[in-house]
C-alpha cells in the first residue's frame, strides 16, 4: 500500500534523511555536509512516500517569500524509480505551495533532471552553475 505524509515530525524527518542518504550521498557521491544543511530543521515539513512500512521516496519543502515554494531534495529510492514517484513528489510539493498561496515553484534542478522538469511545466531561466559539485540549473513554474 502506498502512504503519503507531509510534516515535521521526527520520523518522517528521519525517512527523508534515509533516503537522501541513499541517493545523494552514497548513489551520487555528495559529502554529507553538504546534503545537510540549515534549511533541515525542526521547523522544515518532508514528505515522504511509503510502501507499506518502507521509504520510497521523499522531498523538503522550503518556501522563498510568501509566493515562492522551493521543492528540493527530491529523491526516488533506486529500485522504485520510472514509476512516477519524482512526478508525485514534485506535484504534492506544488500542491503544498497552493495551500500557503505560492504563484511560483522555483527549482535548482540538476542538468541531467531538465528533461523531466520541463515534462513538469518547468523552464529553465538561469545559466548553469555547481551546487554541491553537479552542475544546475535554476527552473521556474507559475502555479495556477
Amino acid at each position: 500500500m502506498i502512504t503519503v505524509i507531509f510534516n515535521n515530525k521526527q520520523w518522517i524527518k528521519a525517512a527523508s534523511y534515509y533516503l537522501r542518504t541513499l541517493v545523494f550521498v552514497q548513489e551520487q557521491k555528495i559529502s554529507p555536509k553538504a546534503e545537510f544543511d540549515a534549511y533541515d530543521s525542526d521547523q522544515t515539513n518532508y514528505l515522504v512516500i511509503f510502501y507499506n512500512q518502507t521509504p520510497i521516496a521523499t522531498g523538503r519543502y522550503q518556501q522563498d517569500d510568501l509566493t515562492t515554494v522551493r521543492p528540493e531534495r527530491i529523491c526516488v529510492r533506486r529500485e522504485w524509480r520510472k514509476k512516477g514517484l519524482g512526478r508525485r513528489v514534485l506535484l504534492e510539493l506544488e500542491q503544498q505551495g497552493r495551500k500557503n498561496k505560492c504563484t511560483l515553484s522555483r527549482i535548482h534542478g540538476e542538468k541531467q533532471a531538465i528533461p523531466f522538469y520541463k515534462k513538469m511545466g518547468y523552464d529553465v531561466v538561469s545559466d548553469e552553475f555547481i551546487e554541491d559539485g553537479i552542475i544546475c540549473v535554476k527552473l521556474e513554474k507559475k502555479l495556477y
